[in-house]
């Protein structure tokens, strides 16, 4: 026995030690070919610990190198040097934008990851006339495309409530906020992509042109294709905004008003609400940027701990229309059924209303509260199931307090192109359900990392169980079994598209769907 386990000891280390010798002998080879590559850019392959970090300040994983590229090229290049070294090497490559992927997405252990903000010097090119459009770099910020689409008095149709993010990485998602029940996500808003493929092939492809490849790309979770250019759609600008708030104590009426606005010609251009659990002193927070219609029944409602509901509203106008504007908003909200005492109302520039997230990003990082865990769980529930859905997450689950803001608002999916990779439920109306957590480091409370992920699996579980048909945004799984689960019948397509265009699976490996020179299952 003795003998065998002195056997079974030196057998291992002379195993250890033959995969450190390759390592070792690997290693430089890699990285002396790296170096050599024909490129406008450089790498770094010291400082790499901020390409193992995102927003969710849960995973890291370092790679290998960080390739700042100042071309298309670059990236080109880079990738294809990896797919002619075959299946045999372990090089995966990742696009990282603003780094603000929630579960080691954009990351690449002992991989490439590539800095797209590197991209951002590239020059936009408006096309002003009947149909406006802007091409940019994958790696410009949406505030950017703002700042300098206002001064051509045009702006994007479709945003996120958070600008400061990169067009591809949006893009490889789909890009949902208050304006997707009109203009759909921002996937629905694209004319052309530029993209380089798993196999370094640089494709330019649109509806019309090579439109598989556009179609996979869009939502595609960056496995089809690193997007390095877009054709955004625009439409004129305006200068104001009418930003509104009102409260609900009933679910029912909340979701039937939401429904409502978000139903035929809405007067309102933005339409989002969110779920309020035990706060109190809520409308002391608001007033220091909204104004109570009526200050005096507004300082009477207590919300006694009550969950509440907020429909947040916005009407978009230019100065000269505010007297129009004023008269159809009172008319539209004279037909809801909020409290009345709650009605809040701002006015602000619309650079300002849609930047409204970073403003409280700088608080939040002035306290050091920003770069905390953020396990967030972003849902697509459909219409007939979200009461099932409220009933017992808020009611039973969510008991105590959130940890985050807690969003809940429907679009509309005839807004939506069937043809992209983004999977939703099967429902013409869906919500999504967004729990926007930051959980505090060390704490075994229920402000704690711990809590806040026992508390997300048990929604999982339950909508498992109850079988609400329920789709992840953002989605996350560990296993291909469950990513083959969430495509469902869409899962062959996006396998074939996988196979055609990066069929190493050399392109976003922190998604976890694919394993280099793994076969793919059917």
């Amino acid at each position: 026995m003795k003998r065998n386990m002195l056997f079974l000891r030196s057998f291992m280390i002379l195993v250890l030690s033959c995969i450190a010798i390759k390592i070792n002998l690997c290693f430089p080879n890699i990285l002396s070919s790296l170096k050599t590559l024909p490129i406008d850019g450089h790498f770094n392959f010291e400082q790499l610990h901020h390409a193992a970090k995102d927003f969710g300040n849960r995973y890291s994983f370092l790679p290998l190198a960080v390739l700042h590229p100042n071309s298309v090229s670059d990236i080109a290049t880079i990738v294809k040097h990896i797919w002619q070294m075959g299946p045999g090497s372990d090089l995966t490559v990742a696009a990282r934008g603003h780094g603000h992927s929630l579960q080691g997405q954009a990351q690449a252990h002992g991989g490439i990851v590539i800095n797209m903000k590197s991209l951002q010097g590239l020059k936009m090119q408006f096309h002003i006339g009947n149909l406006p459009y802007v091409d940019v770099s994958g790696g410009e910020l949406w505030i950017n495309i703002l700042r300098e689409g206002l001064k051509h008095g045009l702006a994007p149709k479709s945003w996120t409530d958070y600008l400061h993010l990169t067009v591809g990485g949006t893009l490889s998602n789909a890009g949902i906020s208050g304006q997707a029940f009109r203009h759909g996500p921002q996937i629905s808003n694209v004319h052309q992509l530029e993209v380089v493929t798993g196999k370094g092939e640089v494709v330019t492809c649109s509806g019309k042109q090579n439109s598989d490849l556009f179609h996979g790309v869009l939502g595609g979770l960056g496995q089809f294709g690193i997007i390095t250019r877009a054709r955004i759609s625009l439409e004129p600008a305006p200068e104001m905004v009418k930003w509104i708030r009102v409260l609900y104590t009933d679910f029912a009426t909340f979701i039937r008003d939401q429904e409502e606005l978000i139903s035929g010609e809405s007067t309102f251009d933005y339409v989002e609400g969110f779920v309020i659990i035990n706060r109190t002193g809520l409308l002391n927070n608001w007033r220091s940027s909204f104004n109570p219609q009526d200050p005096v029944q507004a300082s009477k409602f207590k919300s006694d701990g009550r969950t509440l509901f907020c429909l947040e509203l916005a009407k978009y106008f230019n100065r000269d229309e505010t007297a129009v504007v004023n008269r159809e908003i009172h008319s539209s909200l004279s037909q809801l059924n909020h409290i009345p005492s709650t009605l809040f109302v701002s006015e602000v520039p619309y650079i300002e209303f849609l930047d409204r997230v970073h403003i409280s990003e700088i608080k939040l990082r002035s306290k050091g509260l920003w770069e905390v865990p953020h396990p967030w769980l972003n849902l697509l529930v459909p219409r007939s199931k979200i009461q099932t859905f409220a009933q017992q997450v808020f009611g039973n689950i969510l008991t105590d307090t959130s940890n985050g803001p807690i969003l809940i608002y429907p679009v509309n999916k005839s807004k939506w192109d069937n043809r992209t990779s983004v999977v939703t439920p099967d429902e013409d109306v869906f919500y999504l359900v967004a729990f926007l957590s930051s959980a505090v480091p060390s704490s075994t409370g229920t402000d704690g990392l711990d809590h806040i992920l026992i508390q997300n699996k048990r929604i999982l579980e339950f909508c498992e169980i109850a079988r609400l048909g329920v789709k992840q945004y953002l989605p996350h799984y560990s296993t291909q079994g469950e990513w083959k689960a969430h495509f469902g019948s869409r899962w062959e397509v996006f396998v074939r598209r996988k196979s055609s265009y990066d069929p190493l699976a050399i392109l976003a490996p922190g998604q976890r769907i694919f394993q280099k020179a793994v076969p793919y299952s059917q």
